[in-house]
């Protein structure tokens, strides 16, 4: 036999033990799980058979219902991303729907497991609640139109004092869109649909919005917006746990590591992909880039 051969028959039989192992190691782990951490929630959900998630439903593109009636979004995917490294199932796990307001006490009361609901991560809500590793930096950004002659970022800040910026009213809007175009005619409109509305009615060059949310439209609708190419005041987004439970936040935060840095990224990918047009980061081999 030839050493090339040799070696082929080396690695088909590595594939294979290696492939065997992580399916004993992740069926040993499970059950590993389920005798340790025997105070923390981790064993009471693996022992329930289902993970369940707060969430919203009507905050597309994190939280929405699809043309089915199916909750859908961000973190839709990251609650089945999370029921996927427990039960090597994605489907395992139940949607409690809520609004904002529900979020930290439905944490803190046990109605939920977790609350992954576009929640921005503050010291303030860090004293009330556990938060895990983020899952996404939200930010400003600027949507304009694509027939426009102020459609990217340096034409709206070449343009000057003629280029007009729509956004949602509050004490520091004006500020927020100064920082970055300092001359601009800023439009503070009461509400986020009539901030989007002001640009279609082409009242507005651009309107001032999250930076999801460019992403969601230029993404659904190419012929009617574009995204700037300018994105600023970065935010947090992580999900809510009670706290007192290490155990807990850890896995979780190893499962979200996993998804979003590591080998097991195919639903965190198709996400970034649908819902904000967006590449998902580039995983290379080798030292950690944090």
């Amino acid at each position: 036999m030839s050493e090339t051969d040799e070696g082929k028959r080396f690695l088909l039989k590595g594939g294979l033990v290696g492939g065997l192992a992580l399916a004993a190691a992740a069926s040993t782990a499970r059950e590993a799980a389920a005798q340790s951490a025997p105070n923390s929630l981790l064993r009471t959900v693996l022992d329930r058979g289902k993970l369940i998630v707060g969430t919203g439903s009507t905050n597309a593109p994190w939280h929405f219902e699809d043309e089915k009636g199916q909750l859908v979004g961000m973190d839709i995917t990251m609650g089945r991303i999370l029921a996927k490294g427990l039960f090597d199932d994605a489907s395992k796990v139940e949607f409690v729907r809520q609004d904002a307001a529900q979020r930290i006490p439905n944490i803190n009361t046990g109605k939920v497991d977790i609350v992954i609901q576009f929640m921005t991560m503050s010291p303030a809500r860090a004293q009330l609640i556990a938060f895990s590793r983020p899952y996404y930096v939200e930010g400003i950004a600027l949507l304009t139109r694509p027939d426009s002659d102020k459609k990217s970022f340096d034409a709206l800040l070449k343009a000057g004092s003629s280029a007009r910026v729509s956004i949602l009213q509050n004490v520091d809007a004006e500020a927020s869109v100064k920082k970055v175009l300092p001359q601009a005619t800023v439009m503070q409109i009461d509400s986020q649909a009539n901030v989007i509305l002001a640009l279609d009615s082409k009242r507005v060059d651009a309107a001032a919005v999250d930076l999801s949310t460019v992403g969601w439209l230029a993404k659904r609708h190419p012929d009617k917006y574009a995204d700037a190419g300018k994105s600023w005041n970065t935010m947090l987004y992580g999900a809510g746990m009670k706290q007192g439970d290490p155990d807990w936040v850890r896995f979780v935060n190893t499962t979200f590591d996993i998804a979003i840095f590591g080998h097991q990224n195919e639903l965190y990918d198709a996400a970034a992909r649908d819902y904000f047009g967006a590449e998902p980061p580039q995983r290379q081999p080798g030292l950690p880039r944090f």
